[in-house]
Order: structure tokens, then C-alpha cells, then sequence
């Protein structure tokens, strides 16, 4: 026998919605308990420095601005106060760190707007901060102590010369930024007085950091990326051969070597350390398009690097509908494609960490005016990118340029490098730029140098020998 169901009554029915609506506000509360929790620890910090609060230069009332400095306690900027209380933002060096430091005045740029909010702060003795608050007097703000290298600085200042282009140099293994160089450069203590002129001058955009927004073609040091997809895609890639007398036809369309240099009969490891045009671009026929973006992108094309500083996104544009000649350019890192010098040490970093990539980075730890630390940025890793199995087949054949092809500048040293040189097209008067990336020692690096040298691609060695230069600094200590 069915017992009859108890009907529902309006006040059961009623109660059930209230119940609901209550758990779903109680959801929603937790939620955004949730969130401002996340704002605080994770994004707050940001949000304050970013460059659009203009509250955060009220701190400044209050608050002398404080030191950059090296790794080795070079002071990169300070402020001068005289005895009329007026401030001067000083920088020691003048040019050699113009766009790393960047400026604090006609906006803020480099590590004075990535470190803005710490230098506008001050961690001094309290008792101290009490006195000054009753006085009226400012407190002494906090220092932002980099991970940049003064003689590295200085060296890649120096090989760079009169030359525009860009140097980054970092350790793979922790992400430290150790040198960063842009030319051509402006002194920003007197960039006040210079801005008129400086703004007007559209040919050298010298406020603009090329290491770090500077696009250019990459060249031949994008064979790296090509030569890791044609492995992937052909395991017998060691019984790849191309007999080169200097040009390649391929239907309607001629790629030549670079200076219409004959390599003759090459293998994979040949073709690579000699750089053969023909080689790779005939192996960039022989890859699937899909496989090549993907792999792009896990190279972080087309992305935000993982940094917290200004940087523009390296390009690639590569689809299965790409015409033969297309095709070609792209293998050899012409075509669309276009790089930062900070990315191509960023590829070089992989490569040299075992596939890992560090996250790079230029602040080391903040310090108050007495020299207690009172913040430390630690290393952090982005990810695994390529197999550690990858990244030696890639340092052997990066090793080859060094020992028998473009960049064997580079073994007249105590140390050995691995790296791949590059002279890349930029316009249609065939000029020329030239790149390097590499690292050292090949067996153990702990130093990756990646080089830009505008429309100086005429022998192909001007980029490397910038390198040179840095490697032999850094292992003659």
C-alpha cells in the first residue's frame, strides 16, 4: 500500500528559497573575501606602482626618494637634497644605464617606475621616522639594489661604441639580469633640458630600450628554432645532407648564403655551424606548419615575456597556407618573424638551463637607508620548455658554430662558448643587422650574452665580437 506523499506547503516551498538565496549570497561573500585576500598578497603591490596612480607621487611629500644600485653597490641614481630642501635626481654614470635605470622625471621609466613604490617608502629606524613626522622633515626612502653587474655594464657599453643596438646579458641557472645596453642613448641628467630635442628626433628613438622593445629580424640565430623542429619532426635528422653551391632554387624563388658562399656538401651539424641558407630552408619546406607554431609558442612568441618590466612581444606568423618562398624566409629567420634581443637571450637561457626556463629579473632585494634588508626577490622558475635530451643536442650543435663555423672568434678564449650568429635583412637595400646568442662554458654555463648590432652585417662578426668581449670579462675575474 503507497502512503500519500505530505503535500508541500507555501511556507516549505518559501523557506527552500530563502534557504537557497541565503547560500548564494554566502558563496558570493566568500568570493569576494577571496579575492580582496588575493588583491592583498598578490596584485596590490602592483596596482600601487603602476604607472597611472598618481597617488602614489603624493609619497614624495613625504619621502626622499631612495638609491638604485649594483649588485656590487655602485649607486646608479640618488637624489641630492640642498639647503633649500629642492631635490636633483642624480645619475653617476650618465649614459652607460640610461634605459635600464630609466628616468624619474617627464614620466618615469626603467627601474625608477618598476621600483617606484619602494623607493617612495622608507623602512628607517621608527624613532627616526616619529622625529621627522613631528619636525615635518622627510624620511630617507629605501634603495632598490639590482641584480646588474658594473663591469659587465660597463664592458658591453664600451663593445657596443658608437653602434645602435641592444646587449642583455644574464645567468640561465637563477634569471639575473647582469648587463642590459641600449643604443643609442640620451644622459638622463640632462634629459629636461634635452626633451625638445629628443622628442622631435624621429630617426634614432633614443628613449626606446632595444634590448627590450626593440623588434628585429633574428636571422640565422632563428636556425635554433628550426633546427629543433626538424629534429622533432625527423629522428634521422643526423643523415640530412645538401650539397650547396651558394643559391637555392626552389620553383620561381632563389635564397642565397650569405655572401653567395658555397658550403658544398654539408650534414644537419654543418649546415648548421656554417649556416647554410640553403640547407634550412630547405628544411623548412620539409615541416608542418602546426608543429612549428606550436613549438614558437612554446618559445614564447606572440606572448608577454615572463618579466615585470616594459617589453614589446616577439612576433612569428608561419600557417600551412605559407607560399614557397614564404616558407623559406621563415626558416631562415627573415620573413615576419621578429625578436628581441631580451627573447634571444631568453631562447639561449632555455637551451643553457636543460630546457628550464628562469624567470628574468632585475631587482636583487630592497634595502632601507641603513643598509638592513627589508625585501629579497627570489629566483623563479616558468617552466620546462624542451627536454633536457633537446638542449644538449642544441648546446653540441650551438658548440659547432664556435668550433668550426661563423663564431669561432669565440675560441680564442680560456673558457667554451656555444652560440649561433646571425646577419639578418632589414630593408630592401639588402643592409644588414648582426646578432648573437649564446652562453658559456657549454659544459657548465653560467652566462648567456645576446647581442643586436644595427646595420652592421657586412662580414657577419660584429655581434659575436661584442660577445667576445663580455665572455672574456666575465671569466677573467
Amino acid at each position: 500500500m503507497n502512503r500519500k506523499q505530505k503535500p508541500k506547503t507555501k511556507k516549505s516551498i518559501e523557506e527552500k528559497g530563502i534557504v537557497r538565496v541565503t547560500y548564494i549570497f554566502l558563496g558570493l561573500f566568500v568570493c569576494l573575501i577571496g579575492y580582496i585576500v588575493y588583491f592583498m598578497v598578490c596584485k596590490s603591490e602592483d596596482t600601487i606602482n603602476n604607472s597611472y596612480n598618481k597617488r602614489l607621487d603624493s609619497f614624495a611629500d613625504y619621502v626622499v626618494r631612495g638609491d638604485i644600485k649594483t649588485s656590487d653597490g655602485k649607486v646608479l641614481a640618488h637624489t641630492e637634497v640642498d639647503n633649500s630642501g629642492n631635490e636633483t635626481r642624480v645619475y653617476p654614470y650618465d649614459n652607460v644605464y640610461a634605459h635600464v635605470v630609466g628616468y624619474a622625471s617627464k614620466g618615469k621609466t626603467g627601474l625608477e617606475l618598476q621600483g617606484n613604490f619602494y623607493m617612495l617608502n622608507s623602512n628607517d629606524n621608527i624613532f627616526v621616522q616619529t622625529y621627522n613626522d613631528i619636525t615635518g622633515q622627510k624620511s630617507q626612502g629605501d634603495n632598490v639594489v639590482t641584480t646588474l653587474d658594473s663591469t659587465l655594464q660597463q664592458v658591453a657599453y664600451d663593445a657596443l661604441g658608437s653602434n645602435n643596438g641592444a646587449v642583455v646579458v644574464m645567468e640561465p641557472d637563477t634569471g639575473k639580469i647582469l648587463a642590459m645596453v641600449s643604443k643609442p642613448d640620451y644622459n638622463p641628467n640632462t634629459l629636461a633640458s634635452d626633451w625638445d630635442a629628443i622628442i622631435s628626433d624621429t630617426t634614432n628613438s633614443c628613449l626606446v630600450n632595444r634590448a627590450t622593445q626593440g623588434l628585429y629580424p633574428p636571422g640565422s640565430t632563428f636556425k635554433i628554432l628550426t633546427a629543433l623542429e626538424y629534429m622533432r619532426e625527423h629522428p634521422d635528422y643526423a643523415n640530412f645532407t645538401y650539397d650547396c653551391d651558394g643559391t637555392l632554387f626552389i620553383d620561381e624563388y632563389k635564397i642565397d648564403c650569405y655572401n653567395g658562399n658555397a658550403h658544398g656538401s654539408v650534414d644537419f651539424a654543418t649546415a648548421f655551424a656554417k649556416s647554410c641558407n640553403g640547407a634550412f630552408a630547405t628544411m623548412g619546406t620539409m615541416l608542418n606548419a602546426g608543429s612549428f607554431n606550436k613549438l614558437c609558442s612554446d618559445m614564447l612568441f606572440n606572448v608577454d615575456l615572463p618579466v615585470s618590466f616594459e617589453h614589446n612581444k616577439s612576433s612569428f606568423s608561419f600557417n600551412n597556407g605559407a607560399g614557397t618562398f614564404e616558407t623559406m624566409q621563415t626558416a631562415i629567420g627573415q620573413g615576419k618573424t621578429q625578436i628581441t634581443p631580451l627573447h634571444n637571450a631568453i631562447i639561449a637561457s632555455i637551451i643553457a638551463n636543460d630546457g628550464v626556463l628562469m624567470k628574468p629579473y632585475l631587482i636583487d632585494h630592497i634595502e632601507n637607508c641603513n643598509g638592513v634588508n627589508v625585501k629579497t626577490f627570489k629566483q623563479s622558475e616558468y617552466g620546462k620548455i624542451i627536454s633536457e635530451n633537446e638542449a644538449n643536442e642544441l648546446t653540441t650543435l650551438m658548440r659547432g658554430v664556435v668550433t668550426e663555423g661563423t663564431g669561432q672568434i669565440l675560441s680564442y678564449g680560456d673558457y667554451e662558448a656555444a652560440g649561433k650568429t646571425g646577419t639578418a635583412q632589414y630593408d630592401s637595400s639588402e643592409n644588414d643587422h648582426s646578432l648573437f646568442t649564446g652562453f658559456a662554458p657549454a659544459s657548465d654555463p653560467k652566462i648567456v650574452v645576446s647581442v643586436v648590432v644595427e646595420g652592421e652585417g657586412s662580414d657577419g662578426t660584429k655581434g659575436v665580437a661584442v660577445a667576445k668581449a663580455i665572455f672574456d670579462a666575465y671569466f677573467s675575474r
